[in-house]
């Protein structure tokens, strides 16, 4: 758990620039920080996921923005960085939110010939991937969202923002679920 809370609100705001599901005018806005090669931010994110669908059948499209920003930490976990990249590479295709479920679904395995195995099974031309893989516009957009995390004192990953102000509870369904609902009022 991660007690650094000298920041409570994120300093980035949404915007279009994000990775999103749902709409920046929706009544909640859930930023996750993640990284690819975390347990905890890949249990977090299944977590949102299914909560996102709860809430969305109960109260509609309009009700749960979920906007996902990257926070590889490359000192503990060496493939984050990189299947972050893939995850921009693929969203050159179109491909970011499947990807992203790939690779939190497949965390064990992130070294660079799964990520083409990845691309493939997701239907993307891979010489294509392979040359957006790697360049410099992704690093510069992952940088970035490193960044706006640092500033909102986000210190490791997964860290959440619901409607700009950081979750501090703990990692619990039902507590997630409330503090959602709660944030909407």
């Amino acid at each position: 758990m991660n007690d650094d809370r000298s920041h409570s609100s994120l300093l980035v705001p949404p915007s279009t620039q994000d990775w999103m599901q749902g709409v920046l005018s929706a009544k909640v806005v859930l930023v996750m920080y993640g990284d690819y090669q975390s347990s905890k931010s890949a249990d977090v994110y299944k977590m949102i996921k299914a909560i996102g669908r709860e809430l969305i059948a109960a109260f509609g499209e309009d009700y749960l923005c979920f906007i996902f920003r990257h926070f590889p930490q490359a000192q503990i976990h060496p493939h984050a960085q990189r299947a972050a990249q893939a995850a921009e590479a693929a969203a050159v295709q179109g491909q970011f939110w499947l990807m992203n479920d790939t690779l939190f679904a497949h965390q064990q395995k992130l070294e660079n010939g799964y990520l083409v195995e990845y691309a493939n099974n997701l239907g993307l031309d891979i010489p294509q991937f392979l040359k957006d893989l790697s360049r410099q516009v992704q690093i510069d957009r992952i940088n970035e969202d490193i960044e706006g995390g640092c500033k909102s004192g986000v210190t490791a990953a997964p860290a959440l923002f619901i409607n700009n102000i950081r979750y501090t509870g703990r990692w619990k369904m039902t507590e997630l679920m409330t503090a959602i609902v709660t944030a909407s009022h």
